[in-house]
């Protein structure tokens, strides 16, 4: 089965070489839009294509406003302090996830709380988060969310759409409106992904994308936040090291960042965003093909949750051990087909190994047995 797999990548991508497992791939306007920001000499954080590429993005996904950030990561964590995260605060959030998403909310001084996942979706699941929330949190006289043991302030939640397939974003809301948490959404990978009909990254408080170099379009390094019209200013002031507008001297109110994107990275993005819709086809069309490939065989192709339409911005399939799960791995990588695990849990990693947590059996389950599959699209 193994070997048919790796015959059936091999004919896709119509090579004898080593198949990577997302490569980015630059076949429209990029080289001209990079070009035109070096004559321009505007490739900094002030530019043309800075504004265009966070208007489009808006136009795409159907947010108020978009706010280019140099990262994602950079995007979660002023996203994080938008919704009031602050140093002694918790951040409820999965374990299986890449460690970005933890690392965001280290970064405003609060700790995370590791909460299970569905296996349908491989995100954070709206059941393990009620029923940790009614074992392990109250809601204090002014109606704020607080952990019984220490009674901190469980501020936000951060769900993560998981290789672009949205969590269960409706028993999220639920819950969380319950309980009065705020949502950041973390759809970095999940570009061009839709939940009922809207994207993702819009249906809860704010929500975040990311353009590395191993998304379905790249800037570079880069990501977006996506806000209404009050938190996106206040997203662009902290992003632009909280300088106060002025014609010539510096005036800074508060802490700031210096995170906004350069116009240089924007035109490569503005170039890939004209390709999105080209791209998602042709990943759809790979995820139907892996799953018509492996039907009958003992792997589970990972399918979108009903009611949603996904990026497939990484593939997956599941083991029915973790013994095949690394079988599989090997005999991929040793044929120059590229394969890798899901991310080793959060909960297990030193920096977050004393974070509380709770049942966590279906990220557990998931760990041992979830495999990448090379997902890019193919060169022109």
């Amino acid at each position: 089965m193994f070997h048919s797999l790796i015959d059936f990548v091999r004919e896709h991508y119509r090579t004898d070489d080593f198949v990577p497992l997302h490569a980015p791939v630059f076949s429209g306007n990029e080289k001209a839009y990079v070009v035109d920001t070096i004559e321009s000499t505007f490739v900094s954080s002030v530019g043309a294509y800075v504004d265009r590429f966070e208007n489009e993005i808006a136009a795409y996904t159907g947010s108020p406003k978009a706010v280019a950030t140099v990262n994602g990561t950079a995007a979660l964590h002023v996203a994080l302090r938008l919704v009031g995260v602050a140093p002694g605060d918790y951040v409820i959030t999965q374990p299986l996830t890449f460690v970005a998403t933890c690392n965001s909310i280290s970064y405003c001084g609060a700790t995370p709380i590791f909460v299970d996942v569905d296996r349908h979706t491989l995100g954070l699941s709206p059941k393990a988060l009620s029923q940790w929330l009614e074992s392990f949190a109250y809601l204090d006289e002014e109606g704020r969310c607080r952990r019984c043991e220490d009674d901190g302030i469980i501020r936000a939640c951060l769900p993560m759409h998981t290789f672009g397939h949205p969590v269960d974003l409706d028993g999220l809301v639920k819950v969380c409106g319950e309980w009065g948490i705020a949502i950041v959404e973390d759809a970095a990978e999940s570009l061009g992904s839709t939940y009922k009909g809207r994207h993702t990254g819009t249906l809860g408080t704010l929500g975040t994308l990311s353009f590395n170099g191993n998304k379905v379009i790249t800037t570079g390094g880069g990501g977006m936040i996506l806000a209404g019209e009050r938190m996106a200013q206040r997203a662009k002031h902290l992003t632009t090291t909280a300088k106060r507008a002025h014609s010539y001297e510096y005036v800074h109110d508060e802490l700031g960042y210096n995170y906004r994107l350069p116009n240089i990275n924007a035109a490569l993005g503005c170039a890939q965003l004209e390709r999105l819709e080209a791209y998602l086809s042709e990943k759809r069309q790979l995820a139907a093909d892996y799953q018509a490939c492996l039907s009958g065989s003992d792997l589970t192709f990972v399918v979108e949750p009903e009611g949603c339409r996904s990026n497939y911005w990484l593939n997956a399939v599941i083991c029915g051990d973790s013994k095949q799960r690394d079988e599989l791995i090997k005999v991929t990588n040793d044929n120059g087909v590229m394969t890798r695990p899901i991310w080793q849990l959060m909960n297990r990693l030193p920096m977050y190994q004393q974070a509380p947590s709770g049942e966590l059996e279906n990220a557990v389950w998931l760990e041992e047995r979830v495999v990448n599959l090379p997902s890019g699209v193919r060169p022109a």
